[in-house]
């Protein structure tokens, strides 16, 4: 243009766009659900993106999962394996009784064979104060959406506790089991990884 030429001619003779030329990048509406997922991944080191959407969600955060998805992985917040290592016997606790009942149930499956041969999957709920067994659901195999559906037929008739104990099976802390849990005020307490014993009741 100092030249004398005009502003579309310039544009022509260095081949840009008068779109690229006049452009204004937009502000970042990322900010705070960067920092809410980074909050979520720093809470729960467990989670995946799966269960950090999840969580989302249920705070009403108008996201899809092929965005939180993307925020995920430019933070580079996936699960890392981890090596399994000796706990000194020691720092194991046993579990805290309950003093009323229906307060805390604890879960646990149980397996056996048919005379065939064939597996069978027990679900066991035992309510932690009385120590009176709650159910025993006997199926071939059962999901975290069947733990739901039995806990949800037991909220009829016996009511529902405020924290249910169980170990690290992806039955029990799977997205099923997380949004059944949430969506009726009741706690999920899992035990440490390896330590059975907090899960005595059972």
């Amino acid at each position: 243009m100092e030249r004398g030429l005009s502003e579309r001619r310039a544009l022509a003779a260095v081949r840009m766009s008068a779109s690229a030329l006049r452009y204004t990048p937009r502000p970042d509406r990322n900010v705070e659900l960067r920092e809410r997922i980074l909050a979520l991944a720093q809470r729960h080191k467990r989670y995946g993106v799966g269960m950090i959407h999840l969580k989302l969600r249920q705070e009403q955060w108008p996201v899809n999962y092929k965005r939180v998805e993307r925020l995920y992985q430019r933070a580079q917040l996936q699960v890392r394996r981890r090596k399994r290592k000796k706990v000194a016997l020691g720092d194991r606790q046993p579990p805290l009784r309950p003093a009323l009942a229906n307060e805390v149930w604890s879960m646990d499956f149980a397996f056996d064979r048919t005379a065939e041969g064939r597996v069978i999957k027990a679900l066991t709920i035992v309510d932690d104060a009385t120590h009176e067994c709650v159910a025993i659901e006997v199926e071939r195999a059962i999901s975290g959406h069947g733990v739901a559906r039995v806990l949800g037929r037991l909220a009829l008739t016996w009511g529902l506790p405020r924290v249910i104990q169980t170990d690290n099976g992806k039955e029990f802390c799977g997205m099923a089991m997380v949004a059944w849990a949430h969506g009726r005020g009741v706690q999920l307490r899992l035990i440490q990884p390896g330590k059975p014993n907090q899960n005595a009741y059972i």
